[in-house]
């Protein structure tokens, strides 16, 4: 009872269940018998169906192990119980697929499917059309008998140029009274609607689905509709064409990014809006007190004569940064591609020992059927299996090989990063230090003045009128004190957080960067390794599965 009960467990799709599948829709007799001798090889597969797959033994409830079936062009996975569409990132070349009754409810997982044409999610739990951007070429889409109850999901639809057939039939909105209306007025290049051609009166020439993309001639049931929606479409019109040009101007935007290097690197550089007076002007946007002592006599010059230096500080922590940028960049980028080019050359040593392999491996499975001598068929067999446990040794020591030989390049990486961060950081505080000090200068230039002044109007000896608000502030010393000191401590304050900022910011960036390579290549190791074991599980389990009496017949 517990063994039936556990057979009848959901189940992913393993290797052997692959293999079943690619068995059963093979070759058949003669042919079937060449190609059961000589193998078959995933990658070699271009159309795999595993519908219904719903009995006691084989329940599809999660998709999985499919990334080595990469020319696959088309697949069909109806009729089971999947809920979640994913597994299929490596399907790239996939035109064709086959969803429809099973139980997913979010259209997802299709990002990479950029070749696809036709795609059948009908009987499904669907409540919303989206996340389908990417599929450009799609010309046949089957959403029926799902819960798509929103009529505006039709109004998506419409950025899919090549799309001519769909299917909606089965949802809430099938069941409004406008619905035929209103998507051959949305959907105008529409062709087929719920399996019938749209226009009864157009000439019965009928359009292959998988023709291009074209636009065809408006027929009279289309222009009554897109008569009836009007102004709908036309405000739709309207719309599309403004976000058709923010879209251009976006690009354009990029393209001047592009071309000006200084503005495209600020943000890693950490020292935007350091090129100019920014940093001196805000440091008054907020400063009421000194924006009134401006007005003493002599405090303009002083005042003109503090900026200009406090800016040409600002400029050489900004000139400064975009260079310190680039270093980075270049690091970086030298980074990046050692990683890269060991990679590629670890791949290419393990891709050169797998094709060995096959080949020795696909003459041993015919030497073997073609062998009748019991005892040489066992030993054949065992030679072939430890031919499997080299070849996982050898892939297994190449990737070894690699993580060493990465985790060398990421920690020297590491180390030369964060010392140039360090250095960075600890030459921007000493230029930051120096606008400080011209603060503190000018902070005591601005309280000489004012006591000064303070002074002339006690003894009535001030020939210069004041503003009102100035001349408030000159009751007492301690009040003229407070006034400067209380700007002289925003001024300290904006030099203050400006800093605070950058270092952060570096830093952080720094951190992630660091924390991201390492987990990249924990995630890069662990999927090369689960890569490997389900390779050489799956030559095994082809070695495990050869039965001595279809050897022998």
């Amino acid at each position: 009872m517990n063994r039936l009960c556990d057979s009848m467990e959901p189940k992913v799709m393993d290797d052997d269940m692959l293999k079943l599948a690619v068995g059963e829709q093979g070759p058949q007799e003669e042919a079937g018998q060449l190609a059961k001798q000589e193998g078959i090889l995933f990658k070699d597969v271009l159309s795999l169906q595993l519908d219904f797959r719903t009995s006691i033994i084989s329940d599809i409830l999660r998709i999985d192990n499919l990334w080595q079936f990469e020319n696959l062009r088309k697949l069909q996975l109806d009729n089971n119980i999947i809920e979640k569409i994913e597994g299929l990132e490596n399907l790239t070349h996939l035109v064709w697929l086959d969803l429809s009754f099973n139980n997913i409810e979010t259209i997802e997982g299709l990002d990479t499917l950029v070749n696809l044409e036709d795609l059948s999610l009908f009987n499904n739990r669907i409540s919303k059309i989206d996340s389908l951007d990417a599929l450009v070429k799609l010309q046949v889409l089957s959403l029926g008998n799902n819960q798509i109850d929103n009529m505006m999901n039709i109004v998506y639809l419409r950025r899919f140029k090549c799309l001519r057939t769909l299917s909606l039939s089965g949802n809430p909105i099938s069941e409004a009274e406008d619905y035929k209306m209103f998507i051959c007025a949305y959907l105008p290049d529409l062709v087929y609607l719920d399996f019938r051609r749209i226009d009864d009166h157009t000439a019965s020439v009928s359009l292959s689905v998988s023709q291009p993309c074209e636009t065809q001639s408006s027929s009279p049931q289309k222009e009554l509709a897109e008569a009836k929606h009007q102004y709908s479409i036309d405000e739709l019109k309207h719309r599309e064409n403004l976000m058709q040009v923010r879209l251009q101007d976006e690009r354009a935007r990029q393209e001047e990014l592009e071309k000006h290097k200084v503005c495209f690197c600020l943000q890693t550089a950490f020292v935007e809006h350091l090129n100019g007076s920014f940093l001196f002007d805000s440091m008054y946007a907020e400063d009421s007190e000194g924006n009134k002592l401006s007005y003493l006599p002599g405090v303009s010059e002083l005042l003109e004569a503090y900026k200009d230096k406090f800016v040409i500080i600002c400029v050489n922590i900004f000139e400064y940064g975009l260079k310190q940028q680039e270093k980075r960049k270049i690091e970086l980028d030298t980074f990046s591609e050692c990683v890269h080019e060991a990679i590629q050359e670890n791949q290419e040593q393990g891709k050169r020992k797998i094709a060995q392999f096959e080949e020795k491996h696909l003459s041993s499975l015919s030497a073997i059927r073609e062998e009748s001598e019991l005892p040489n068929i066992e030993k054949m067999i065992l030679e072939c299996s430890a031919d499997v446990s080299e070849l996982f040794n050898e892939l297994m020591m190449l990737e070894m090989q690699l993580v060493e030989q990465l985790e060398e390049t990421i920690n020297m990486f590491e180390r030369n990063i964060v010392d140039m961060v360090g250095l960075f950081i600890e030459n921007v505080q000493s230029l930051m230090a120096q606008c400080r000090d011209l603060e503190n200068h000018h902070h005591e230039k601005l309280l000489e003045i004012s006591i000064s002044t303070l002074e002339k109007i006690v003894k009535g000896d001030l020939d210069e009128d004041l503003p009102d608000d100035l001349r408030a502030l000159f009751v007492d010393k301690d009040t003229i004190v407070n006034a400067v000191g209380a700007s002289h401590d925003i001024h300290l304050l904006k030099i203050d957080n400006r800093e605070d900022e950058l270092v952060t910011r570096i830093n952080s960036w720094c951190t992630r960067l660091v924390d991201k390579i390492h987990k990249d290549e924990i995630m890069r190791n662990r999927k090369r390794v689960k890569e490997i074991n389900q390779y050489i599980d799956h030559m095994q389990s082809e070695l495990d599965n050869l039965e001595y009496s279809d050897i022998l017949d």
